[in-house]
């Protein structure tokens, strides 16, 4: 039988860029929206905040692109300040790299895994489904999962215990499956 367990965020990601007024390295993004216009063109930024001072910190999201060229849809949610779309807005890798951030997802998610029941089984197949694109190690989550330490779950992958058709080393931020035998 096979059990699902989801990755879910649970807010936005800590966003990692200095701070020009206190050299702290950690802002939070509240999902608020600046829009600009300049005749034909807009501006449009994410607004974070530094963690340690308060100050506000701008992330370039439209830079003097014309009115016409923007999705009316994209444009309203900018306007009401949609946290979905800030969450969009931390995974897209171009927005990253325009503004030189990296994201912290730590304590930013929870795994759901409907329940402890199934664990006591001889042999246990799990599918991993992710609800947001958020890169976390599997040993870390089958640990969790599984109410295991991670050393635990490293000696039962060594062992072959623990198997999987993706790498369980790294990270990963996609689907996979995986099965445990006692």
């Amino acid at each position: 039988m096979l059990n699902t367990w989801v990755v879910t965020p649970t807010c936005l990601p800590t966003v990692l860029r200095r701070c020009h007024a206190c050299a702290s390295e950690r802002f939070r993004a509240h999902g608020k929206f600046r829009v600009n216009a300049h005749h034909k063109l807009l501006d449009a930024w994410l607004l974070v905040l530094c963690t340690a001072c308060g100050d506000t910190a701008k992330l370039s999201v439209l830079e003097r692109v014309n009115v016409r060229s923007v999705r009316p849809e994209l444009l309203d949610r900018m306007h009401g300040n949609d946290p979905g779309l800030a969450a969009e807005l931390l995974r897209d890798p171009v927005v990253r790299r325009r503004n030189r951030i990296a994201v912290d997802w730590e304590g930013a998610w929870r795994l759901d895994t409907g329940g402890s029941d199934h664990l006591d089984r001889e042999v246990v197949e799990v599918s991993v489904r992710f609800a947001a694109r958020i890169p976390v190690r599997p040993v870390r989550l089958i640990a969790e999962g599984c109410g295991l330490p991670r050393a635990e779950v490293e000696r039962l992958i060594a062992e072959g215990k623990l198997v999987s058709a993706v790498r369980l080393s790294g990270r990963l931020s996609g689907d996979f499956t995986f099965m445990l035998k006692r």
